[in-house]
């Protein structure tokens, strides 16, 4: 069996609710609408599911000029994009600087209200540029390469296989969007994207730069917005996946040729 795109996942909103395309156009931050919104505190700082596991029930229906947000128990929040010339605030992710838009006033109390903290959305547009960071053990990036409100890299690649395996050790077997990745791979050995340097995947391109190092937000059931009592997967991943960096789950890329990738598509390793 050769390697083939299984699916395709995007997050509209940072640390919301997945959501699954048959295609997706890979553009330099990443995919299209990924991780184009985040929440952020009173004072700028941005916030995820490891403070705040209740914003994985957040769906985003993302549009070109507006998107659509919906949580249990609130109404559906319309909300048209800020324009370029709207409130910006200083904020930053994992200590790099962005300049992001303020939503409307009202998806601030929207937030708020679910959240039940004070709290505030913003947007990243065009003009919100985040470099990605030039240099991860030996590996270097490129002139212009940059990243939307995602952790570090504008994507994330896990093989079927790896989950897989990991659910052989576990009592109660965990989805693959506990990892979160934007691309799923199937028709390989566990955790052969560690190996890979460079692959094609339909017409794309991408370099595939750093092993992803896991954290307590892979504990958390996104379908009830509740961290996992046991710890898991992270405390069994602990016993087999641990290394100098932490513990590594999947493999984060950098697109180099731009295009549309769609379930299906064959994955050929390049390099």
């Amino acid at each position: 069996m050769k390697p083939t795109l299984s699916s395709i996942y995007v997050y509209p909103l940072k640390s919301g609710a997945p959501v699954p395309h048959a295609s997706a156009d890979v553009e330099t931050r990443g995919l299209a609408h990924d991780r184009r919104f985040m929440v952020v505190d009173a004072d700028g700082k941005f916030l995820t599911g490891r403070q705040l596991p209740r914003l994985t029930l957040v769906h985003t229906r993302a549009g070109s000029d507006a998107s659509t947000f919906e949580a249990p128990g609130m109404p559906p929040l319309e909300l048209a994009h800020p324009a370029p010339d709207g409130a910006r605030i200083d904020s930053a992710v994992w200590g790099a600087s962005v300049r992001p838009l303020l939503a409307a006033p009202h998806a601030h109390a929207w937030i708020s209200a679910f959240l039940g903290i004070p709290t505030r959305i913003v947007y990243m547009d065009a003009e919100c540029a985040r470099p990605v960071k030039a240099k991860y053990d030996g590996t270097f990036g490129e002139d212009g390469d940059e990243v939307s409100f995602a952790d570090a890299f504008p994507l994330l690649l896990i093989t079927q296989a790896a989950l897989d395996q990991l659910n052989t050790k576990l009592a109660q077997p965990v989805p693959i969007l506990r990892f979160r990745p934007n691309l799923v791979v199937d028709g390989t050995a566990p955790h052969a994207e560690d190996g890979w340097r460079r692959i094609r995947v339909g017409d794309c391109e991408f370099d595939v730069v750093k092993p992803c190092v896991r954290c307590v937000f892979t504990t958390v059931d996104f379908e009830r917005g509740t961290f996992d009592p046991a710890g898991e997967p992270l405390r069994t991943l602990i016993g087999y996946r641990r290394s100098a960096d932490g513990v590594t789950f999947g493999q984060n890329l950098i697109p180099r040729r731009l295009g549309t990738v769609r379930v299906g598509d064959p994955v050929e390793v390049l390099a």
